[in-house]
């Protein structure tokens, strides 16, 4: 199943820009200096898991992923195989963005990451997933879920209205995991919501924690 996702680069075209948050508390630790390993992984896994959804639009797409990666606004939280010492068997290790390019190459293979970042959308602060990318073959474990409901937990811990993230239409699978297994909405920031003329190719998602950003993000077709 294809989990990664994203704000799509043409949000930007017709929503209003994304802000960064100010407090230096939530400024992310990883170098800018993103290491070589994690890149070569994370473009691989990137063009493997998302160049069928985003067609035509791939190419172009990619060079934008590129450029976020290395973003000085970026969290990370990485995914390691490590071998089980107490069983034949592989399991699965995380490790935070604090980890240095010694840690990561020195931590077992990476098989998957998320990048997020703090923002403000619509003057409410979120936590907005850019990418959760995991290999195929550690895919249908649970993995994902784990990894969102950490994200869950860290937005709220750090007092975030919702947890955001953009998602291709064509990526079918992942439109079922977030919103028929975790529950997730489209967003009232949502192209098809703001306009459903646009017909753009990807939906908003949220999951809202206060009511404050359920006035602004949650379902309206009710009001």
């Amino acid at each position: 199943m294809r989990l990664s996702e994203r704000r799509g680069r043409n949000a930007a075209r017709y929503l209003p820009r994304r802000k960064p948050l100010k407090n230096s508390s939530k400024r992310p630790v990883l170098k800018r200096t993103t290491s070589l390993l994690f890149q070569r992984f994370a473009i691989s896994t990137q063009r493997l898991n998302m160049e069928g959804p985003y067609g035509s639009e791939w190419p172009e797409e990619e060079k934008v992923k590129r450029r976020e990666m290395v973003d000085h606004e970026a969290h990370y939280v990485f995914v390691h195989e490590v071998a089980n010492s107490n069983a034949d068997e592989m399991t699965t290790i995380l490790t935070a963005a604090e980890t240095s390019t010694c840690c990561l190459k020195n931590s077992g293979p990476l098989v998957g990451f998320v990048q997020y970042r703090f923002v403000l959308e619509e003057e409410i602060p979120v936590l907005y997933v850019y990418e959760l990318q995991l290999e195929p073959r550690v895919q249908g474990k649970g993995l994902g879920k784990f990894l969102m409901q950490l994200l869950e937990f860290m937005a709220q811990k750090n007092c975030m209205g919702a947890v955001m993230l953009t998602v291709q239409k064509a990526n079918v699978l992942a439109v079922d995991f977030y919103i028929s297994k975790l529950r997730y909405i489209i967003s009232a920031t949502s192209p098809s919501k703001v306009n459903p003329m646009m017909n753009k190719s990807y939906e908003i998602l949220c999951k809202v924690f206060n009511d404050e950003a359920n006035t602004v993000f949650g379902d309206r077709e009710d009001e």
